[in-house]
C-alpha cells in the first residue's frame, strides 16, 4: 500500500473564539487523517495522521500548532520530515518547535525557488504563527509535507528541492534503484528545457518500455508506439539531449518526478547480467531489447 496522503485547509475566523475548519482528501484511511483540538482562542492544535499531504491556512490569525503523528510508521522508527512552502504562501511564519524552543523555518514573504527544508523528526511539531497584517482577507499560508523513514540526519538542513547530487550512479546504486524507484523506464531524451528561476531542468522523454510507475508520469504517446513524459533534475547537472536509449529511474517528490539514476541502457544490461551471474542482483527484471507496448 502506498503512503497515505492528505490535504487539509484551515480557515481562521478573527472573531472571538476562533474556529478551525478542515477538509480531508479521500486518499487517507478513515480516522487517520487529521484531528484538531482548541486550546484558547488564539491557538489551535491540530494533528496530521498521514505520511504526506499539504496544509493550507486561509485568513491566518493567531497560531497553529501542527503535530505530525502518522499511523503508517512504527513509533520507534527514525523519521525525516520535509516541508515545501506553497507558491505565493503569505501571512504567517513557520517554526520548528522542539522542547519549548522555536527555530524559524520559513519567514513570511520568503520566495525561495522551491526550497525544501528537512529535519529529523522525533516528537516535535510545527508552530505556524500569523504575521501582523492590516488586511488578512487575501492571505493564505501553507506548505506541502512528506514524512519518510530515510535517515537524513537529525539537524535541520535545506535541500534544493530534495535533489540527489549530480554524479553518475555506481553499479550497486543502479541495481538498487531498479528495485526501489517510483518509476523505471527505458527510453530516449527528446528535449531538455531549463527554468533558471527554479534552478531546474525538465527532461522530455519518449519511452519505449515502461517497467514501473506509481503515478501517471508517462502517458501513451498521441502518435502511438510508446509513452511520453517529463522528469526534472537540477539545472547545474547540465543535462543535454543525447542519442541512444537510457534506463531512467527516480522518485516522486512533492508531486514531481525527480530523476535518479539514468545509465545508458546497454551499460545497464551489462551490469545487470554480471550481477545476475554472481547472484547479486537485488530483484529481477527483463532486460531484453524488445519493448513491451
Amino acid at each position: 500500500m502506498g503512503a497515505a496522503e492528505a490535504s487539509a485547509w484551515w480557515v481562521g475566523v478573527p472573531q472571538a473564539g476562533a474556529r478551525v475548519g478542515w477538509a480531508l482528501a479521500d486518499a487517507c484511511p478513515p480516522r487517520s487523517g487529521l484531528t484538531h483540538e482548541a486550546h484558547r482562542k488564539e491557538v489551535e492544535q491540530v494533528y496530521l495522521r498521514c505520511s504526506q499531504g499539504s496544509v493550507e491556512w486561509m485568513y491566518p490569525t493567531g497560531a497553529l500548532i501542527v503535530n505530525v503523528r502518522p499511523n503508517t510508521f512504527p513509533p520507534s522508527r527514525h523519521l525525516t520530515l520535509c516541508i515545501k512552502p506553497l507558491r505565493d504562501s503569505s501571512g504567517a511564519n513557520i517554526y520548528l518547535e522542539r522542547t519549548g524552543e522555536l527555530k524559524l523555518l520559513v519567514r513570511d514573504g520568503d520566495r525561495g525557488p522551491g526550497q525544501v527544508l528537512c529535519f529529523g523528526f522525533e516528537h516535535g511539531g510545527l508552530f505556524v504563527e500569523a504575521a501582523p497584517q492590516q488586511d488578512i482577507s487575501r492571505r493564505t499560508t501553507g506548505f506541502q509535507y512528506e514524512l519518510t523513514s530515510r535517515h537524513a540526519g537529525s539537524d535541520l538542513h535545506a535541500l534544493s528541492g530534495g535533489w540527489p547530487p549530480c554524479r553518475p550512479c555506481s553499479d550497486a546504486e543502479v541495481l538498487l534503484a531498479v528495485c526501489t524507484s517510483d518509476f523505471v523506464v527505458r527510453g530516449s531524451i527528446q528535449n531538455v528545457t531549463h527554468a533558471p528561476e527554479q534552478q531546474e531542468s525538465a527532461i522530455h522523454l519518449h519511452v519505449s518500455r515502461l517497467y514501473r510507475q506509481k503515478s501517471r508520469v508517462f502517458r501513451p504517446a498521441p502518435e502511438g508506439g510508446g509513452w511520453r513524459g517529463r522528469v526534472t533534475t537540477l539545472l547545474q547537472c547540465g543535462v543535454r539531449p543525447g542519442r541512444g536509449e537510457f534506463l531512467f529511474t527516480g522518485h516522486m517528490h512533492f508531486g514531481e518526478a525527480r530523476l535518479g539514476c539514468a545509465p545508458r541502457f546497454k551499460d545497464f544490461q551489462r551490469t545487470y547480467r554480471d550481477a545476475e551471474e554472481r547472484g547479486l542482483n537485488p530483484c529481477e527484471m527483463d532486460v531484453s531489447l524488445h519493448p513491451h507496448l
